[in-house]
Parts: structure tokens; C-alpha cells; sequence
């Protein structure tokens, strides 16, 4: 399995140019897949029929599994079979009659206005960390960027002359996204005093530093989000996309066409961006329900 996955990997990076962290997704889902079938069924990759994977899939089920989850399993597992045949590893692929598992959509969590203005409230404060801190809350609240196209970014990817960010998201699809004054704002601070007081001495062009000097992680940026909210008082649940779904929706909800938003979030099918016209009519829904006399 571990070599067969190997030249997968390989095929999904050098050929189709798939991202870092879509290759992880890939291999730890894969992994958990061969792990089964050796454990569980005792074949091989190349020698597995479909009642194998619809059994793997029956026990993602049992282990209270989402069904998004298994369905980002099954389009590896997928993959990886199809892969399997063409490189003449395997004969047959054992998915080809296997059903998805229904999914529903899933609106997303988001802030409103007056959580988003009590977040960035909570990041003033003097010192790196804070002028650091507030740049990466106003800039991913004004670009709805990806977690880990936020810390990928590079000094010069921020115009901010011009007023916009240069991101190179999934698939090295680049986009260009505006942001308004605000983030301008923090992001000229931070990088005039903050970013330029950890940087002496040290050679490197990411924007958001921690206090070693170096490029933060995905999980820093998040704990970041997470501690303003907990400070702000925000009760709701607080995910990693909670800005990116935050930006989106409040751009619909003050008249931006789904195209525009769809661009500047670097979604490939508007189908994905729709969700968020979802959320708009539900908050529609409440505040009818709470203001109307008959609601």
C-alpha cells in the first residue's frame, strides 16, 4: 500500500498540481483506508472488490462519521482505485458501482457586524503581537482568504497601494482580491513596526511572523481567532473559515452578485458559493420571526 500511495502522491503532485495540504488530505485518508483492508479484509489495493470499500465505508459510518467526511474518503479512495488501473497496477476499479453517501448542505456559522467590530476591538493594544494580531483580523475579515492562503502570503502579494492581495489559492489558481482601508490600515502598521522589529537580521518574505521570526501555521492563525473571539465575548462556535464565511455573506447581504463573490473566493463551481445565499435568506427568516406581528 505505502508504495502504491507513494507513486499516487506523486502523480497527484507533479501532474495535476494539487496543493500541499490537499496531497496531506489525500494520504491520511488513504492511509486510514489501507490501514482497514490490511487489518479488516487482508487484500491488497490492487486486489479489492467493491464489497471491501462499501464495508470500509459501513464502518466510517458505525464510528459516527459525517457523511461529508465519507464522502471526501470515497473521492480519494476513488482516485486512487482509478489511478490503480491506469498505470496497470490493478485490472479493475472496485468504485465504479459504489453510491455516494447523501449529503446535506450545511450553512455555515457566521459573525455579525457587531461581532466582527468587538473582535478587532479586542486585538488594540500596544506591542508586535497586537499590531500583528489586528492586521490578520481586518485582512482576513476584507479578503475572506483561506486559513493557509493567509499565512502562505508574501510581503509582496499585498499591494497596498493599489488596494488589493495577490493570493495563489487551490489548484496555484492566483486571484486578485481588494481590500478596503481599514485592512490597508493595519497591515501598514504592522508591517512598519511590528513585522519590521522581528525581522531584523532575518531573511524572509512572509507577511505574518511569530515572535521567532518565521512564517506562522495554519493552527496559530486559528488559535489567534479563537482567543479574540473568547475575549470579545463571542459564544458561537469558532472554525477556521468562520472569517472566510463571515466576508462572503456580508458582502451578499449588501448587494454583491454571487459572481463577484464566487472570484473572490476562489471557489471553481458557484455551486460551493451559493451556501452562502442560504445563510442570507435564514437571516432573512429570523429577523422576520422576531419583528413581524404575526411572525
Amino acid at each position: 500500500m505505502k508504495a502504491l500511495l507513494a507513486e499516487f502522491l506523486n502523480y497527484l503532485s507533479v501532474e495535476r498540481g494539487l496543493a500541499k495540504n490537499t496531497l496531506m488530505a489525500y494520504e491520511r485518508d488513504l492511509l486510514a483506508y489501507g490501514k482497514f483492508l490490511k487489518g479488516h479484509c487482508g487484500v491488497e489495493p490492487e486486489a479489492v472488490k467493491r464489497e471491501h470499500v462499501t464495508d470500509y465505508m459501513l464502518s466510517q459510518k458505525n464510528a459516527d462519521m459525517e457523511s461529508t467526511s465519507i464522502c471526501r474518503s470515497l473521492a480519494a479512495i476513488r482516485m486512487f482505485h482509478r489511478f490503480l488501473v491506469r498505470e496497470n497496477f490493478a485490472k479493475e476499479d472496485p468504485t465504479d458501482l459504489v453510491d455516494t453517501p447523501r449529503t446535506w448542505k450545511r450553512i455555515p456559522a457566521v459573525l455579525n457586524q457587531a461581532e466582527i467590530d468587538a473582535m478587532i476591538k479586542a486585538a488594540q493594544g500596544r506591542g508586535w503581537q497586537a499590531e500583528r494580531d489586528r492586521a490578520i483580523l481586518e485582512l482576513f475579515y476584507a479578503s475572506g482568504l483561506r486559513v493557509s492562503e493567509l499565512v502562505g502570503l508574501k510581503v509582496e502579494s499585498v499591494n497596498l497601494n493599489m488596494g488589493f492581495v495577490r493570493c495563489i489559492g487551490k489548484g496555484s489558481k492566483e486571484r486578485l482580491i481588494p481590500v478596503g482601508g481599514k485592512a490597508k490600515e493595519a497591515v501598514e502598521k504592522y508591517c512598519a513596526g511590528g513585522r519590521k522589529k522581528i525581522s531584523t537580521g532575518r531573511d524572509t518574505d512572509i507577511l505574518f511572523l511569530s515572535r521567532l521570526g518565521k512564517g506562522m501555521s495554519r493552527q496559530s492563525a486559528w488559535k489567534i481567532i479563537k482567543h479574540y473571539a473568547r475575549k470579545a465575548g463571542i459564544k458561537k462556535t469558532i472554525k477556521p473559515h468562520t472569517l472566510r464565511h463571515t466576508f462572503a455573506t456580508h458582502l451578499l447581504e449588501h448587494g454583491a452578485d454571487l459572481r463577484s463573490v464566487q472570484e473572490m473566493l476562489g471557489h471553481a463551481d458557484i455551486a460551493t458559493t451559493q451556501i452562502y445565499t442560504h445563510v442570507d435568506r435564514e437571516r432573512l427568516r429570523a429577523v422576520h420571526k422576531e419583528f413581524h406581528p404575526r411572525g
